[in-house]
């Protein structure tokens, strides 16, 4: 039988409306309507549409088991410019739902490491009740703690993506609106995710990006962000900010750092920093500027001179520091394939899904999964765990 809320999740999944759907399908939305609550089937020729349009085949409406367990919309912390976006957030709920429902057939073949980010979070949580507050002194403290856990210590933050991923954190990139850089969640099972944009951003605006998520994580753990007030939210940003500088730019080490820094006004004097802690010039800036070595006159004439020289757009070493790119998935694919713990073969059986989907979800270009797009291989693992 025809399973109707499959159809609404790969709608909802692909950001489409009941109308669109509809004009896509050359079917009223009436039909649309009727098809996800089971009051119709699909024709041959509009099944056939539906599959071609959404890379899924025929058993994935025809299957009865949900793709996985439902994700907490308000649970969702944006890196953005604007407050978030109710269809938005419903989409990227639903993806957070397939991208779990992916990592849990992985999670049958690779065991990962403990993860510390949940260790943190727990850390965290206890620190904040026992402070009664979230003050800025305890922001710091959990910074440094984070920092240290991570295994950063007094290192630069190059290698900050893979220490993430190392100690627990799934990354992915995925087309995310203009406006938004990243997103943050707790999946129903304590995995902690960062959904990251796959626009071409710096490196270095990449790593602030992961640091403001991860105080979300840490900081904001069942916190209802739709609820929020434009105040609330405002707030809960500031204090990702300054968990990310914190985290980022330890006090006294920056400081030490800064007495190098002869012309603290002038963007091209924090080129060396740049380089050495993967730091955008203008977070650099901002950081001395937060710890008072710069005057209010001095930051503003710094933030002329960043718009005079276009560093809005793209600052020195933004060409030639090397973006990194999620690898804890791809990696775990290619260790179950090759290995043959299990193959794509028996991932899109189980699944439903055609490699573009697949890969659309987990931001891995197709040519990844077409090599190894083979037969059926005789598995030298204990059956998947279903």
């Amino acid at each position: 039988m025809f399973v109707g809320e499959k159809l609404t999740d790969i709608r909802v999944l692909h950001g489409y409306s009941r109308n669109e759907l509809a004009i896509a399908l050359d079917v009223t939305e009436q039909a649309v309507w009727q098809f996800e609550n089971g009051y119709a089937t699909p024709g041959i020729e509009t099944m056939s549409k539906i599959k071609q349009l959404f890379n899924v085949k025929n058993f994935f409406f025809y299957n009865d088991s949900s793709i996985g367990e439902t994700v907490k919309e308000e649970g969702i912390a944006y890196r953005s410019s604007e407050k978030n976006n109710a269809k938005r957030t419903k989409t990227e709920a639903v993806y957070l739902r397939f991208i779990n429902y992916l990592m849990e057939y992985i999670e049958d073949f690779v065991e990962y490491p403990d993860n510390l980010i949940l260790k943190l979070r727990d850390y965290t949580i206890n620190q904040i009740i026992e402070e009664g507050q979230v003050t800025e002194r305890l922001i710091k403290e959990i910074a440094i703690e984070t920092r240290n856990i991570l295994g950063l210590n007094n290192q630069d933050n190059k290698n900050l993506l893979f220490l993430l991923e190392k100690n627990g954190l799934f990354i992915v990139e995925r087309d995310l609106s203009v406006k938004t850089d990243a997103y943050s969640s707790w999946l129903n099972n304590n995995r902690p995710i960062i959904v990251l944009s796959n626009f071409e951003k710096s490196s270095v605006r990449r790593n602030f990006d992961l640091a403001h998520e991860l105080g979300h994580l840490l900081l904001h753990y069942k916190i209802n962000i739709l609820e929020l007030t434009t105040t609330e939210y405002e707030k809960i940003e500031r204090e990702a900010n300054l968990f990310a500088a914190n985290f980022l730019l330890p006090e006294e080490l920056f400081l030490n750092d800064m007495k190098s820094v002869k012309r603290k006004s002038n963007p091209n004097s924090y080129i060396e920093l740049k380089e050495k802690w993967h730091v955008s010039i203008a977070a650099l800036a901002y950081r001395a500027y937060q710890l008072n070595l710069l005057s209010y006159q001095q930051y503003r004439y710094f933030n002329g001179l960043l718009n005079k020289h276009g560093y809005r757009v793209q600052e020195p070493l933004d060409d030639t520091i090397p973006i990194i790119r999620p690898g804890k998935l791809r990696n775990s694919l290619r260790y179950i394939f090759e290995n043959n713990l299990s193959d794509l073969n028996d991932f899109q059986k189980h699944t439903s899904f055609e490699i573009k989907l697949i890969s659309k979800l987990f931001g891995i270009e197709e040519e990844f999964f077409s090599k190894y797009s083979v037969q059926p291989k005789i598995y030298n693992f204990k059956k998947r765990v279903k």
